[in-house]
C-alpha cells in the first residue's frame, strides 16, 4: 500500500500536465481471407478517451481505451446478411510531432470481445447448434497494431485517421469442426480484423510546445 502511494504522488505532478481527451467517429471493418463467404465492409462507430502525457521534444505517447463497433457484410450460396462484434479496445501509441499541428502514431492494440450478433436474411443462430451462442464462436481477446495521424488546427480540436490490424484470430480453432456445427458465414480459414477509423475529438489541457512558447514569452 505505501508502494503504491509513493507512485501516485510521483506520478500525480505528471498527471496534472497530461492531456486528457475523448473521441468519436466512424469505423469501415472487414475480415481477411474471408473469400469463401463474399464478405464486404460494414460501418459502425467507435468512442474512446485517452490520456496524453506531457512531451516536450518529438515524441510523444498516448494510450486509449474505448468501445469499437466491427464486423463484415456477408453473402454465402444459402444466405445473406451480416456480422456485429463490440469491442473494447486499448492502443498504446507512439506520436511522432511532425510539427504541432499534424502528428504521426504508430503502436500496438489489445482488444476484448463484448458480444456478437448476425442478422440475415435466415437465422442460423439455432440451425448448427441449437446449445450455442454466437460469441462461443469467437475468441475473446485480440490483439495487433495500430497506425495513423491526427491533426490539430485550433485549440483542443484533433481529427484524425487510423488503420487497425489484429494478429489474433478472429474465429476459434473452425478446420477440426464437423460440417454443419458452425453456421455457414464463418469462414473455413484463420480470418482476423481489420478497421478503418476516422474520428474527431477534443484534447483538455495544454500541449507541452505551447507551455515552451508561453515560458519564452515569460522570460523576455
Amino acid at each position: 500500500m505505501k508502494k503504491l502511494t509513493v507512485l501516485l504522488l510521483l506520478s500525480f505532478p505528471s498527471l496534472l500536465h497530461a492531456q486528457v481527451g475523448i473521441k468519436a467517429g466512424f469505423n469501415y471493418a472487414n475480415v481477411t481471407n474471408a473469400s469463401s463467404i463474399n464478405s464486404s465492409h460494414s460501418s459502425g462507430f467507435m468512442v474512446a478517451v485517452f490520456l496524453a502525457p506531457a512531451s516536450k521534444g518529438i515524441i510523444s505517447y498516448n494510450t486509449e481505451i474505448g468501445f469499437s463497433q466491427q464486423g463484415y457484410n456477408y453473402k454465402t450460396n444459402t444466405n445473406t446478411g451480416n456480422v456485429t462484434l463490440n469491442y473494447i479496445m486499448m492502443p498504446h501509441l507512439i506520436g511522432i510531432n511532425i510539427t504541432r499541428f499534424f502528428q504521426l502514431q504508430l503502436g500496438g492494440q489489445t482488444a476484448y470481445l463484448l458480444n456478437a450478433k448476425a442478422d440475415s436474411s435466415r437465422n442460423q443462430s439455432s440451425s448448427a447448434n441449437p446449445n450455442s451462442k454466437f460469441t462461443d464462436y469467437y475468441n475473446r481477446f485480440d490483439y495487433g497494431a495500430a497506425a495513423g495521424f491526427e491533426i490539430h488546427p485550433v485549440a483542443g480540436l484533433l481529427i484524425g485517421a487510423r488503420y487497425n490490424i489484429s494478429f489474433g484470430d478472429l474465429y476459434k480453432n473452425m478446420t477440426d469442426a464437423a460440417p454443419g456445427t458452425t453456421p455457414s458465414f464463418i469462414p473455413k480459414v484463420d480470418a482476423k480484423n481489420n478497421v478503418v477509423q476516422i474520428f474527431a475529438g477534443w484534447r483538455f489541457g495544454k500541449s507541452a510546445g505551447k507551455k515552451k512558447e508561453k515560458q519564452k514569452d515569460t522570460d523576455k
